[in-house]
């Protein structure tokens, strides 16, 4: 397994991006848990309403912004648009980013589980632009592929293979509630 730069580095504009006397969000300063292969969608209703797609790689979550949400169907296509990577400790995080902060708004954990893939240096396939993950979730489930639109882009495509775990017409919306508390988006603001 390669290398990436140290956890420190790789979340230097996540922490530049926020002010954590305001925010709710973790600032990832404790010490990365053991290496773990897990995944994370989060619906977070910002400017705009997308979910947050994030991978567990060397100490931190690669992490795509997904306006439509990820799909079981197959014959559809996402755009996912990488941004900067995340500490582990946002993994289950849930709540209400403050209005005028980074990415304010509400955030629920739309889904979570494990992702597994045939090549174990997760990082060189994202360096790669060419990403094949197997997730099992307690929504999401089958081959997933995120695929760079170009060299040096941010905009990626995120489909689902045609595999077992296809569904024809599945949409992320009709799929509302956390994983991790059972609450809507607008049930989390409620209680904020």
């Amino acid at each position: 397994m390669t290398e990436g730069p140290p956890t420190e580095d790789r979340l230097a504009r996540y922490r530049a991006k926020r002010d954590f006397s305001i925010t709710a969000e973790p600032s990832g300063t404790d010490p990365p848990p053991e290496a773990g292969r897990r995944f994370v969608v989060q619906r977070h209703r910002a400017r705009r309403l997308h979910y947050d797609l994030r991978l567990e790689v060397d100490g931190v979550l690669a992490s795509w912004a997904v306006p439509k949400g990820p799909t079981l169907d197959a014959d559809v296509r996402r755009l996912a648009v990488q941004v900067e990577d995340h500490p582990l400790d946002y993994f289950d995080f849930e709540g209400v980013i403050a209005a005028g902060e980074y990415g304010g708004g509400d955030v629920i954990v739309w889904d979570w589980g494990t992702w597994s893939a045939d090549d174990d240096d997760l990082q060189a396939a994202i360096d790669a632009g060419d990403v094949h993950v197997d997730l099992v979730g307690e929504k999401l489930a089958g081959r997933f592929v995120l695929v760079r639109r170009g060299r040096g882009d941010k905009d990626w495509l995120l489909l689902h293979k045609h595999d077992d775990d296809a569904v024809e017409g599945w949409d992320p919306e009709d799929h509302p509630r956390s994983v991790k508390s059972g609450l809507t988006n607008d049930e989390v603001v409620a209680e904020g």
